[in-house]
C-alpha cells in the first residue's frame, strides 16, 4: 500500500470527541430551561458562555453539511421555497435544514430559544437570521459592527461597546438571570488563553518543514469557533500544541516532502478538502497559512475585556477594506516564507472574494510570488469541476519549480 502523502494529527480523535459531546449536550438541552442561542461565527460568544447559554453556529453546521455532502440537497429545498441559488450556500443549506429538521447532526440542529447575529462577516447574515427568526418565531439580537476602511476609530469602538451593554440586558431578559461580571471575567480569561494557544498552533507552521497544513487548521478550528471561553477548549489546544512541538523537535513535517510553501485565501471547499489536500501534498506543496483560521485569533485584553472585545469583533478579516486585507495577506506571505498564494474565488461568499484579482496583482507586483485563483463554492458542489481544478493546480505547482 502506498504511503499517504500527509501525516494524520493524533489529537484529531480528541477533537472529534469534544465536538460530539458539544452537540450531544446541545441536543439534550433542547426544550429544557437551559437556553440555546444560534449565533454567527464572528459573534461575541463569551457573553453567551458567561450566561450559561449553549451557542450553536449555523455556519459551522453549514461546513459540516458541505463536508458530509448534504448541502446541495438542503440548499435545493430552500431554493424551491424561493431562495435564490445566488445566495450564500451556508444560508441556503441551513434554511433548508431549519425548514425540514434535517442536518449533519442526527435530528438536525437543536431549535434556538433566541438568535444573536453579528454583521462583522457579511450583510447576508442579517437577512439569513431574520428568516430564521420567522421560521422559529424567536427573538433576534443584531450586534452591529461598523466597517473599518482605514482604521478603527474611537467613535466606532464606543458604539460597539454600548452594544455589549445592550446585549447583556437582552441576555438577562432571555435567561431571566442576572449578568455576573465575575463569571464574565472568568470566561474572558479562558477565551484569551484559548486564542493565545490557537495562535501558537498556527504559528508553528512558520517552521520548515511545517508540522501542519491549513487543511489541518480548517478541521481543528472548530473548538475555537464554537466553544471559545471554556476550559475544555484550553485543554484541547494545549494537547494540539504539544503535538506540533513534538513534530518540530523530531523534524516531522505535515506532508511527506515539503518542496513549496503556499498561503490559502478564503473559506475551504469543504466537500473537496481531502482530495485537494492529497493533490497538493502529493506534489510537494504545503499550504502553511490561510486568512480564514486566523480570523478567530482575536486579541482580547483581559484588563479591559469589554473595550478590547469591541475592538476585536469589529476587526474581523471580512469587516475591513481591501487595502487592509492586502496588508494581512502580505504579512502571511512574509511570515510563513510562502512561495505563492492560492485564492479560492468563492461563489457563495462575495465579501471574501470581492477584490481578489486586485489583491493577486498587488501581491505579485510587490513580492514576485505567483498567485493561483480557483473558482468554486464552499459547500455547493454544483459549482465545482474537479478535473478542471486539478489541471490548473498541477500547472501552478509545476510553475513553482521553474
Amino acid at each position: 500500500m502506498d504511503k499517504k502523502p500527509y501525516l494524520k494529527i493524533k489529537a484529531t480523535e480528541q477533537m472529534k470527541q469534544l465536538m460530539t459531546e458539544y452537540y450531544i449536550e446541545a441536543k439534550t438541552c433542547e426544550g429544557t430551561e437551559r437556553p440555546i442561542c444560534w449565533i454567527t461565527s464572528g459573534g461575541p460568544v463569551e457573553f453567551l458562555i458567561a450566561m450559561d447559554v449553549i451557542p450553536i453556529y449555523p455556519e459551522n453546521h453549514g461546513a459540516l453539511l458541505g463536508a458530509s455532502k448534504m448541502a446541495v440537497e438542503l440548499a435545493e429545498i430552500a431554493e424551491q421555497r424561493g431562495f435564490s441559488s445566488d445566495l450564500c450556500s451556508y444560508a441556503r443549506a441551513d434554511i433548508g435544514g431549519a425548514l425540514t429538521g434535517k442536518g449533519a447532526i442526527p435530528g438536525g440542529l437543536p431549535k434556538p430559544d433566541f438568535l444573536l447575529c453579528c454583521n462583522n462577516i457579511c450583510g447576508t447574515v442579517v437577512k439569513w437570521y431574520e428568516e430564521l427568526s420567522r421560521i422559529f418565531d424567536v427573538p433576534l439580537f443584531l450586534f452591529d459592527t461598523p466597517f473599518i476602511h482605514q482604521r478603527n476609530t474611537e467613535h466606532a469602538r464606543e458604539y460597539v461597546r454600548k452594544q455589549c451593554n445592550e446585549l447583556i440586558l437582552f441576555l438577562e431578559k432571555m435567561t431571566k438571570k442576572e449578568f455576573s461580571e465575575e463569571k464574565f471575567f472568568e470566561v474572558a480569561l479562558l477565551s484569551v488563553e484559548a486564542v493565545s494557544l490557537w495562535k501558537e498552533v498556527l504559528a508553528k507552521a512558520e517552521h520548515s518543514p511545517s508540522p501542519l497544513t491549513c487543511f489541518d487548521a480548517f478541521i481543528h478550528m472548530a473548538p475555537i469557533v464554537t466553544l471559545r471561553g471554556t476550559k475544555k477548549v484550553v485543554d484541547y489546544y494545549k494537547l494540539l500544541l504539544a503535538e506540533m512541538e513534538e513534530r518540530i523537535r523530531n523534524g516531522i513535517g505535515a506532508i511527506t516532502e515539503e518542496k513549496f510553501r503556499l498561503v490559502w485565501d478564503n473559506i475551504p471547499i469543504w466537500y473537496a478538502m481531502r482530495s485537494l489536500g492529497n493533490l497538493f501534498a502529493e506534489n510537494g506543496a504545503c499550504l502553511v497559512a490561510d486568512t480564514y483560521t486566523t480570523a478567530w485569533a482575536v486579541d482580547i485584553d483581559i484588563d479591559e475585556p469589554l473595550s478590547s472585545m469591541s475592538r476585536a469583533y469589529q476587526n474581523i478579516y471580512l469587516n475591513i477594506s481591501i487595502d487592509l486585507m492586502l496588508e494581512r495577506i502580505m504579512d502571511l506571505v512574509r511570515r510563513y516564507r510562502a512561495d505563492g498564494l492560492v485564492m479560492h474565488s468563492n461563489r457563495s461568499c462575495k465579501p471574501y472574494s470581492l477584490g481578489q484579482y486586485d489583491i493577486a496583482r498587488e501581491v505579485t507586483s510587490r513580492t514576485g510570488k505567483p498567485v493561483l485563483i480557483i473558482e468554486a463554492d464552499m459547500t455547493d458542489s454544483r459549482a465545482y469541476s474537479e478535473a478542471h481544478l486539478r489541471e490548473r493546480i498541477l500547472a501552478f505547482i509545476e510553475s513553482l519549480g521553474k
